[in-house]
């Protein structure tokens, strides 16, 4: 292992974590197990923070037929970035879906809706799929298969300013808890081209808003033109890899033109219907590029809550194996992603170095087993007095947290 400032995906390799071109290629990375227990880790994050804020979890299927794609504009606007129509016969064709928020708004559509309702916040780690150029493929950052961390908040016009306050205020959050230093805020406009939609008005009453928003916020921000979604403006918050290369991570967006494309309506205090404001954010963008960043932010020695091993058990030798097992399975126990490295696997010393990215490191000899204690080595750190197992774990099991701040 190193934490030499590597790309993410030449790191990424080393760890274990993910691997794309030896298995597959084409954009379609494969997660190994430590990958995995990143990724999993993430996602339970996002989705706890979620649930805190008032999200309800849906989810929706990968695969929509066409029309739903020409109701959205996506097809109109978006089909050179889109894989080919399957055609399953009788003129009926289905498309990998390019993004969540038309499955969404079929969702909140499926039912009827009170102002008492709103806003209706609504959120799904979901699978999309962009058919992009071989050429622009790079390990986790540009692939053809997304997991994206999505969200449409469903709100009346006068809740629109605040929703997307809030959205700003949790990637914030987040990324204190991840370790993430945004480089800057853009609000993306849009540009000369025909990929928007012809709707002056609606652009001009969204840039308002995401303008009143960052304002509020006393972030400092730069316009671009040219990056807006096709349907709205964008608050894009950018990110940078090593060397100095920006990407956008996360994005807040407001939406007036799909909620009048699907018709959809709530009934307000007055008995009539009225049209919502759909408001697009998401935290951490997609899963993929969120990791391949934090692999580089910190050279794979992930916050403890973050890594996929937490604790590593070494026995001093064989006599001990027995022991470290049954401490394996407490930890267990106790939630903590632990793993047993055995001596077979080389001199204690060795084992320690090869283990240095871990959060901690237990060592088990003849006298921590006789007695029932542990000797922990943080990260970083100098070996700990040795204490009993069941104590030490339990005090790591709850230093292991999501810190914020």
């Amino acid at each position: 292992m190193t934490t030499a400032a590597h790309d993410h995906r030449t790191l990424g390799r080393e760890l274990g974590l993910f691997d794309s071109d030896r298995l597959m290629g084409a954009g379609l990375p494969y997660w190994l197990p430590d990958g995995a227990a990143v990724r999993h880790a993430l996602e339970r994050y996002i989705h706890e923070a979620e649930r805190r804020a008032g999200y309800r979890h849906v989810y929706s299927p990968v695969l929509g037929k066409r029309e739903l794609y020409e109701i959205s504009g996506h097809w109109d606007h978006y089909r050179e970035d889109m894989f080919p129509p399957m055609d399953l016969g009788g003129g009926e064709q289905v498309l990998l879906r390019p993004s969540l928020c038309p499955h969404h708004a079929l969702i909140y559509r499926s039912r009827a809706h009170s102002y008492r309702e709103l806003p209706l916040r609504m959120a799904e780690l979901g699978g999309m799929y962009r058919s992009e150029l071989s050429g622009v493929l790079g390990g986790l950052t540009r692939v053809r298969a997304i997991t994206l961390n999505d969200a449409h908040i469903f709100c009346t016009a006068e809740q629109v300013a605040r929703e997307a306050r809030a959205a700003l205020e949790m990637i914030g959050r987040a990324y204190r808890a991840l370790g993430i230093r945004p480089v800057r805020y853009r609000l993306s406009l849009p540009g000369a081209g025909g990929k928007y939609v012809a709707a002056p008005d609606m652009w001009r009453r969204s840039v308002a808003l995401l303008r009143e928003v960052l304002d509020g916020s006393g972030l400092p921000y730069e316009a671009a033109e040219g990056e807006a979604a096709f349907y709205g403006p964008k608050i894009d918050v950018q990110i940078a890899d090593p060397a100095g290369r920006e990407s956008t991570l996360s994005t807040v967006q407001i939406d007036f033109h799909q909620p009048e494309r699907f018709d959809l309506h709530y009934i307000g205090a007055d008995g009539a219907r009225h049209r919502p404001v759909m408001v697009h954010r998401s935290i951490i963008g997609s899963v993929e590029r969120a990791v391949a960043h934090l692999i580089e932010q910190h050279g794979g020695a992930f916050p403890a809550w973050l890594a996929p091993v937490q604790l590593a058990i070494l026995p001093v030798g064989d006599a001990q194996v027995a022991r470290a097992e049954a401490v394996r399975e407490q930890a267990l126990d106790l939630g903590l992603r632990a793993e047993l490295v055995s001596p077979s696997h080389g001199t204690l010393s060795a084992r320690i170095r090869a283990g240095r990215l871990i959060p901690y490191q237990a060592v088990i000899g003849a006298r921590e087993a006789a007695a029932g204690r542990l000797s922990v080595r943080p990260r970083g750190g100098h070996h700990l007095p040795p204490e009993p197992a069941e104590q030490a774990l339990r005090r790591i099991a709850a230093e292991v947290v999501v810190e914020e701040e």
